[in-house]
């Protein structure tokens, strides 16, 4: 349970704009091929759910609000949604959602999808490094946040890989003072990149 302890500790990101929209980045920059190979897709039987980051070879940490919709599977090695096929697919054994976990505004979205077997780790598969808990965000850090999202607002979901970057966090403060402590906004300064709601950290 420590590994686990460890895990959930993981900085969580809540990336808000003018108003919510959902779950997904709108606009972002198309992630260029094999950049990213510890994003996942978490899906259920429908298909795509969320995205999520390979932090072991058994474990994916995504949001927790993913849960309302029964992830059953994970796919990984693609970045494009319509090829899956060619990905691999892993199932989901267990599901550990943050205990304090109420409503994607309220902070805490955040769960860890034990799988049931290993990923064999090569030039389509990596984990990701994780920061350490007592990390903290510095004006102008190199941050993104990543996802499958919209072109555009209120458009459809697009298959490729996207990323946004972080905005500066007293900035976010002093928009959204109401936001939970450990809510990050995204977006980047003078731009259309809009926004996601959830998403996870990760440093170049």
């Amino acid at each position: 349970m420590h590994g686990l302890h460890k895990f959930l500790l993981f900085p969580l990101l809540m990336c808000l704009g003018r108003s919510a929209v959902g779950s997904r980045i709108i606009h972002g920059n198309k992630v260029s091929a094999n950049s990213m190979l510890y994003m996942v897709s978490v899906q259920n039987n429908r298909g795509h759910i969320c995205g999520g980051f390979l932090v072991r070879e058994d474990f994916v940490v995504t949001a927790a609000h993913c849960n309302r919709d029964e992830p059953t599977s994970v796919v990984f090695g693609t970045h494009n949604l319509k090829n899956t096929d060619n990905g691999k697919r892993i199932n989901i054994e267990t599901r550990y959602k943050h205990p304090q976990f109420m409503s994607e505004g309220t902070g805490n979205d955040i769960m860890l999808l034990k799988l049931s077997k290993k990923v064999q780790l090569d030039n389509s598969a990596q984990t990701i490094h994780l920061p350490s808990s007592e990390m903290h965000i510095n004006d102008n850090e190199q941050c993104h946040v990543a996802g499958w999202g919209y072109t555009r607002t209120n458009g459809n979901v697009v298959d490729d890989l996207r990323v946004v970057s972080i905005i500066n966090p007293q900035v976010c403060k002093r928009k959204w003072p109401r936001l939970p402590a450990n809510v990050i906004c995204a977006g980047g300064y003078g731009t259309n990149k809009g926004f996601c709601q959830v998403c996870f950290l990760f440093f170049h």
